[in-house]
């Protein structure tokens, strides 16, 4: 019996050991465990209510100004317009993969999947290039207004619209054969436009703040429309299947269109400084990209006639113009660092801060 209660006595001494053993393993997980926690928390931006925040930022640098970006979502690419050439990137490998050159003051790329083709405004040279949107080689040119600004592909005409700033109207281009067809006056500076593919186009008109339909097929236009309260219209975007237009204005508002009546019927605040809008049907967010407040505003569709203003995003400042991933949801902004501008001259009475050497970057935001 002696035997036997040692050998009790023993086990119980194991067994406390063992249990002393595991407390403290356990312990040292835990503390592990809350340092990853902190280390991840310093890692990642928090994200606010929407779930967008900054994801990564892929340097370009380079020299140039730029304006308009556009997403092509099925090769991942991105066109982004810098002043005299067209940089494409592939956004996952952060590579630029070709670049669209002798593009004079370019403002925008229009691409159409069904024909192969992209097109560049060139205000500048008051010229619209063509190239081929797989090899990304130039193949032809044509002649549009003076200086074009916005310009987008209408699927349902097959026509491209290169909406002219300082000639106050539309160049409108067979997309096939690369051919003026018409040439459209509007009721004043036209800025950014979109097509409903199912025959027409809206485009802003900023200096008189209001929004014109163009008949894509008759080249016409069908109906004016007052944008008050919304001044100096600029982006544009539209929720296809509602019929909604999405207008940025100058005076820090969204104005929500009726594609149909023309009427206005919400104005969210947006931030200061917006240059482009995007719109996702898969989430029902519509997007405001404010160069001056450095946010990317979120606004829900709550219902073709109600919406919320969700968040403001902080990007960077200068971010104003964007593009949209409909499939993966992620947004993208281009912006660069910036001095003091230079002293105004009489003939630069607003000279251009200057930018940054190689300061050039996109950022890319998602959940």
């Amino acid at each position: 019996m002696k035997t036997l209660r040692v050998s009790m006595f023993g086990m119980i001494a194991v067994a406390i050991s063992a249990l002393a053993i595991l407390a403290t393993s356990a312990t040292i997980i835990v503390v592990k465990a809350h340092a990853a926690e902190r280390s991840l928390a310093v890692a990642s931006p928090a994200a606010g209510p929407s779930g967008y925040h900054l994801l990564k930022k892929i340097p370009l640098g380079g020299e140039g100004f730029w304006d308009y970006i556009i997403f092509d979502s099925p090769t991942r690419r991105l066109f982004v317009s810098r002043g005299t050439k067209v940089v494409v990137l592939d956004v996952d490998t952060g590579k630029v993969v070709g670049e669209i050159p002798n593009t004079d003051g370019v403002h925008g790329i229009a691409l159409a999947p069904d024909l192969n083709r992209g097109f560049t405004s060139n205000g500048r040279a008051g010229t619209v290039t063509i190239f081929d949107l797989k090899t990304l080689q130039v193949i032809g040119s044509a002649q549009a207004g003076t200086n074009p600004d916005a310009i987008i592909y209408d699927p349902a005409s097959k026509r491209v619209f290169a909406m002219n700033g300082r000639s106050k109207d539309a160049t409108a281009i067979d997309g096939a054969t690369g051919k003026v067809v018409d040439t459209i006056p509007v009721d004043g500076k036209p800025e950014f436009a979109v097509a409903d593919g199912a025959g027409h186009v809206y485009v802003n008109i900023e200096d008189k703040s209001e929004e014109q339909q163009i008949d894509s097929q008759n080249l016409k236009v069908t109906a004016t429309w007052p944008l008050a309260p919304c001044d100096e219209p600029s982006g544009l975007a539209m929720d296809i299947a509602n019929r909604r237009l999405f207008a940025g204005c100058g005076n820090k508002m969204m104005a929500v269109i009726n594609a149909d009546t023309g009427k206005v019927i919400a104005t969210p605040a947006i931030g200061e400084g917006v240059d482009a809008n995007g719109f996702d049907p898969g989430t029902g967010y519509a997007f405001a990209s404010n160069g001056g407040s450095g946010t990317l505003t979120v606004v829900h569709e709550d219902s073709p006639d109600k919406y919320s203003a969700v968040e403001d995003v902080p990007t960077q400042a200068h971010a104003r113009t964007m593009a949209l991933d409909p499939k993966t949801h992620q947004v993208f902004l281009v912006t660069a660092d910036f001095g003091p501008a230079p002293a105004a001259t009489p003939d630069n009475a607003h000279p251009r801060p200057t930018m940054a050497k190689d300061s050039f970057v996109v950022l890319v935001f998602g959940k």
